[in-house]
């Protein structure tokens, strides 16, 4: 009796213990599955140091590989640092992803360290596993580029290269000599950018002690000093007196340029002055490392904005005598590629420099020198030891012998370092390279034939017959056209730059503005097969009957308008939107519309119902200072009282669904008999 009640008891314990295991167990899981939670909602926020801090820990401990894995690398690749992404990416795939794009950036972490073999065998994987076809392209370019690679590393510039004597285990690059000073670009504010874990980039300058040695480093302005943003890359007329500059990437939710933009500053007897954002930004994208030619007519600077060729590409602006930018010209496909081409600088001579990933390369980024000789663009590699299997970038030129770019090389401080290179006097002209043949040449052999099917059908993709639909080719009328019953035009053929503007017309229906332009379109020479190819675009334009009531946002294309965090005045960015409103009430005279105001519930209910009233306002008074009558054209503020998401007060929700409740409607009210 004793021993049964022993063994009951000994059962009872053992049952406890099985069972409080089992709950710690279950609530390590549970654990665990809320920290994969919050750290791919860090992720979401572009916070990629505190996502790889998070997940490190799980994937040690073998929590869901195949995610965990991932997500360290994306972050690091994201955080520009992917050679330590390759152990987690191959680690995700051994566990089952079939994300393939893990195998493409997985060969390009690969290409970062060195494996060269690995890097072509994960492109050839990702070809054959029906790959993106933006990613495709890219893929095919880098197969054809690898097997450059052993030529390349043969390829030496007789120059001396030697780290400057101030670099840190913080970013130092982008080095520019001004006068006595070298002004450079370093991590050194007191905030951290969550991005990469380091502190923000500023603009800082240092008295040179000799062309390897820095003075003390000092804040380069107080009026260039944002704390909360990444500021740097900086570009100096030739007189020194103004300077355009990258600003960006603050991290913020409330940032309302989320991305990088370019930004102007004058000297100012001491000091300089207050920082503007250059109109030719593009709000919605990726602008930076400006620099200026060498007479200081033309601005040069990267961008992924919409129409390149793909990644980052050079772009160009001209500057007319009142110190106004033009529209940006994409250099095209004999320069940018499918990846990232960045960091330009113009010689005296008229070089261009830049740093590419997509152009033939030992590794990530690598230096070259384009030069036309007669009507061809010659690219150039500059060799070792200018470059090397790291990131090698921003070029300055402080005369025909000398200079300083930036790496993350190994025998460095740590991340970016900045070194100063100089070549022997005796080859002035031609010191990045000793007799090689040129790596790149944009040559012509082959020729496409580039035609443009248009059609005109309705929002739920019908064919309209009977489109009068007026023409312009780069400026010129041409016949007008009308649509067929398959609301086709006659094919056109086009040349290389052209671009095309439409206006479309029908009764009953609003009128329609359409460009189509061959930027960004033309097929790089090297991916040509044939002799003769002939490619057909197909460009659609959506036509809507006249209704009232019915919503033109989408129709038009008008982006979100933003404005200063509490403030109402019109910026330059939104200023752009509004003119396609403009314009589409010059061309619809019979219609009247109502300007909507939104907002997202952050804040009170009447702030936000008085801030969007006030928005409201003030974009209605600039469509009608613009020669719009006033009566055609009603402000509504709607504040937060049409939300298009569950993101209501007391909802944690992402900044892009907050965002999607930040909205400009124009909405359709009035429609006069004609």
């Amino acid at each position: 009796m004793k021993y049964a009640k022993q063994k009951s008891t000994l059962r009872l314990i053992i049952n406890s213990f099985l069972g409080i295991s089992f709950a710690l167990c279950l609530l390590a899981c549970q654990g665990d599955e809320f920290k994969l939670k919050k750290a791919l909602n860090s992720f979401d926020k572009g916070e990629y140091e505190l996502v790889i801090q998070q997940l490190k820990p799980l994937a040690e401990k073998g929590y869901q590989l195949d995610q965990t894995s991932y997500f360290i690398a994306e972050s690091y690749r994201l955080s520009n640092r992917i050679s330590s992404a390759l152990p987690y990416y191959q680690t995700a795939l051994s566990k089952g992803n079939t994300d393939n794009s893990i195998r493409f950036n997985m060969a390009f972490a690969a290409k970062a360290t060195g494996n060269y073999t690995l890097a072509q065998s994960a492109l050839k994987d990702f070809l054959q596993n029906k790959p993106s076809k933006s990613l495709k392209l890219k893929a095919e370019i880098e197969l054809e580029n690898l097997p450059q690679v052993s030529e390349l590393q043969k390829k030496t510039s007789p120059v001396g290269v030697q780290a400057v004597q101030g670099n840190t285990p913080m970013a130092e690059f982008s080095a520019r000599k001004l006068g006595d000073e070298l002004i450079i670009t370093s991590s050194r504010k007191q905030s951290i950018y969550k991005n990469n874990g380091l502190p923000y980039l500023g603009l800082y300058k240092a008295s040179l002690k000799s062309p390897v040695e820095l003075g003390a480093l000092n804040l380069f302005s107080p009026m260039i000093d944002k704390e909360n943003a990444n500021e740097g890359t900086p570009a100096f007329s030739k007189d020194g007196n103004t300077v355009v500059f990258a600003r960006g990437n603050t991290g913020k939710n409330k940032d309302l340029s989320p991305d990088v933009d370019l930004y102007i500053s004058r000297r100012n007897g001491n000091d300089w002055s207050v920082p503007e954002r250059l109109a030719i930004s593009d709000s919605i994208a990726w602008d930076g490392s400006p620099a200026f030619s060498s007479d200081g007519k033309t601005l040069y600077f990267s961008s992924n904005r919409r129409g390149g060729k793909g990644g980052l590409d050079i772009y160009r602006s001209p500057m007319d005598n009142s110190g106004r930018f033009g529209r940006p010209i994409n250099l095209g496909y004999a320069i940018n590629t499918p990846g990232d081409e960045i960091f330009p600088f113009v010689s005296e001579d008229g070089k261009l420099y830049f740093s590419s990933d997509g152009h033939p390369s030992l590794g990530g980024l690598d230096l070259f020198v384009a030069s036309r000789n007669e009507n061809e663009i010659i690219i150039e590699h500059l060799g070792v030891p200018m470059n090397s299997i790291s990131d090698d970038f921003g070029i300055s030129l402080v005369d025909s012998l000398s200079g300083y770019f930036s790496s993350n090389r190994a025998g460095g401080k740590g991340d970016d370092d900045i070194y100063y290179f100089k070549s022997p006097a005796s080859n002035p002209d031609r010191w990045w390279t000793n007799e090689a043949p040129p790596v790149v040449a944009a040559t012509e052999n082959k020729i496409v034939q580039y035609f443009l099917q248009t059609e005109i059908i309705d929002p739920s993709g019908k064919p309209i017959d009977s489109v009068k639909v007026s023409i312009r080719r780069n400026g010129q009328s041409i016949d007008p056209g009308y649509s067929n019953k398959k609301g086709r035009l006659e094919i056109m053929d086009l040349g290389e730059n052209d671009q095309i503007d439409f206006v479309c017309e029908k009764e009953d229906y609003l009128i329609k503005r359409s460009t189509f332009s061959m930027e960004g379109r033309e097929i790089p020479a090297r991916l040509l097969k044939k002799e003769i190819t002939d490619t057909t675009f197909v460009w659609q334009i959506v036509m809507d009957k006249a209704e009232v009531g019915k919503e033109i946002t989408q129709l038009y294309q008008i982006n979100p308008i933003y404005y200063n965090l509490d403030r109402a005045e019109i910026r330059n960015d939104a200023s752009e939107e509004l003119e396609k409103i403009v314009q589409f009430l010059r061309d619809n005279t019979n219609v009247s519309i109502e300007l909507g105001s939104h907002t997202d519930s952050r804040g009170s209910v009447p702030y936000n119902q008085k801030l969007s009233q006030r928005r409201a306002e003030s974009a209605v008074r600039y469509i009608v200072l613009r020669g719009i009558d006033q009566k055609r054209i009603k402000a509504k503020g709607y504040g937060e009282s049409q939300l298009v998401n569950e993101c209501a007060d007391g909802v944690e929700c992402s900044e892009e669904m907050h965002q999607q409740n930040r909205r400009t409607e124009f909405k359709i009210t009035e429609i006069k008999a004609e």
